[in-house]
């Protein structure tokens, strides 16, 4: 799966609360300052040509909705930041967010807990 920009991305984050929207709704939905309609019709374009997002026609405008999940581009974008940069170790991924997040023992608790249900399923 491709990798979005800092900008795609947020407005893949927009599409994702609202599950559909018009270009005029996505911008109404950042904060200030807001971006110009034309570029977050531009970007909206470029989702579509990656695949992210489609439309349907409404009047004389489209609604757009995302046709990749969020958990799908999350799970793509963990497996590539474990794959880049912890030579595919998950136990490296997490040796290293437990010591530049202080991550606490009772959160490590809780992520073994969610762990151990998914083995059980």
């Amino acid at each position: 799966m491709k990798q979005l920009t800092k900008a795609e991305e947020d407005i893949m984050q927009i599409l994702w609360d609202l599950e559909e929207a018009n270009v005029a709704t996505i911008v109404s939905k950042f904060p200030e300052p807001k971006p110009a309609i034309n570029t977050v019709s531009t970007i909206v374009r470029i989702l579509e040509s990656k695949g992210f997002v489609d439309y349907r026609k409404q009047g004389r405008g489209h609604v757009y909705f995302p046709i990749v999940t969020k958990a799908d581009y999350s799970n793509s974008s963990i497996q590539k930041l474990k794959d880049g940069y912890f030579q595919g170790s998950f136990k490296s991924m997490v040796s290293f967010f437990m010591k530049n997040n202080d991550i606490s023992v009772s959160e490590l608790e809780s992520i073994l807990q969610e762990i151990n249900k998914k083995e059980k399923k």
